[in-house]
């Protein structure tokens, strides 16, 4: 089995102010690729549709040398890296033009039966495949510490161009909610380095978010929290380096 590639251009209008690549398109392109990748493999989109299922992300490891530029080509490679009954981990390595590897990733998915919104057997589910035993960075997810002292907090609204096609809010998101509490004069110094989100529960449109944060050092730890029930969305560690 040979790993998925796609290129893709960075352009303007999914840079930020300093022409980096912003985190939410970084997400969408990772979930792009993944999609694409899924379907060269029979367990795509539509193969979810016709199925009423749909894939949900748990986790996310992101490492970061460097944010692409705007205008900046980058060739995007992953794979579907292992699985569990319920569980199916996929890899990611983002290469600049020079084959210089800048970003890789790792992720972790459920398949959801969309009636009973319960996860399904992936054996009893998916076409036959195979995948490569290969992991960017290690096998194991670490649980991330508790939120101890809330420095920070934000309120947002998910809004419904927040709401993706599985009918809830997209992954990409809930670490833009997360950065976004960080002040904005820290911001301008820093870009992230290293990502670990956690997703727990949905969210859906309309619906009230708190974001709660505190920074100690260049680590910042979040909170994603639902304000309608006693939830927590999704935990989020940040760490960052000077830009």
């Amino acid at each position: 089995m040979e790993k998925f590639e796609k290129e893709f251009q960075i352009r303007s209008y999914e840079c930020d102010k300093y022409g980096s690549l912003r985190i939410v398109t970084l997400m969408n392109i990772l979930q792009d690729a993944a999609d694409l990748s899924a379907t060269s493999l029979g367990f795509g989109f539509d193969f979810c549709i016709q199925n009423l299922l749909a894939w949900v992300g748990t986790n996310y490891h992101i490492q970061i040398s460097r944010l692409p530029q705007v205008h900046e080509k980058i060739k995007v490679q992953t794979w579907p890296s292992g699985e569990n009954k319920f569980m199916a981990l996929r890899d990611f390595v983002i290469y600049d033009e020079k084959g210089v590897e800048i970003i890789k990733a790792t992720s972790q998915w459920v398949l959801v039966d969309m009636n009973r919104k319960r996860p399904v057997s992936l054996a009893q589910y998916l076409p036959d495949y195979m995948y490569i035993d290969e992991r960017v960075l290690g096998v194991e997810f670490a649980k991330l510490p508790p939120l101890e002292n809330e420095e920070y907090a934000k309120i947002f609204e998910a809004r419904f161009d927040d709401i993706d096609l599985n009918r809830h809010v997209n992954n990409a998101i809930y670490p833009l909610w997360a950065a976004e509490t960080i002040p904005s004069d820290f911001l301008e110094k820093h870009v992230p380095s290293e990502i670990e989100i956690s997703y727990k529960k949905e969210c859906l449109c309309g619906q009230s978010v708190a974001s709660k944060a505190e920074l100690k050092d260049l680590v910042s730890l979040h909170s994603v929290c639902c304000l309608s029930e006693p939830k927590e969305l999704a935990s989020v560690q940040i760490h960052w380096r000077v830009r």
